[in-house]
């Protein structure tokens, strides 16, 4: 499996907006949307799983489009670096 950022997503993307765009490009197994813990609201990004082959296509075929007005930043998660 494969971890996948999705970044600049419009505010009011659900995980199912999100899911649904990705499994053009094969089954999604986790959409995680991160929403900002004090207000509960969406933060814009969040994280798409799915396998080594699909997650290639999805990434090249959706960084820098449009969604729902916004261009996204789509690219291989990098593991979090703690300080």
């Amino acid at each position: 499996m494969k971890q996948i950022y999705v970044g600049n997503l419009p505010y009011k993307s659900t995980e199912e907006e999100v899911k649904k765009l990705f499994s053009q490009y094969g089954e999604v197994s986790s959409v995680k949307l991160i929403t900002d813990r004090e207000t509960g609201r969406a933060r814009g990004f969040g994280f798409v799983e799915m396998d080594e082959e699909s997650a290639k296509a999805a990434i090249q075929a959706l960084d820098g489009e449009e969604f729902e007005g916004r261009r996204l930043k789509v690219n291989e998660a990098r593991p979090k670096k703690f300080h």
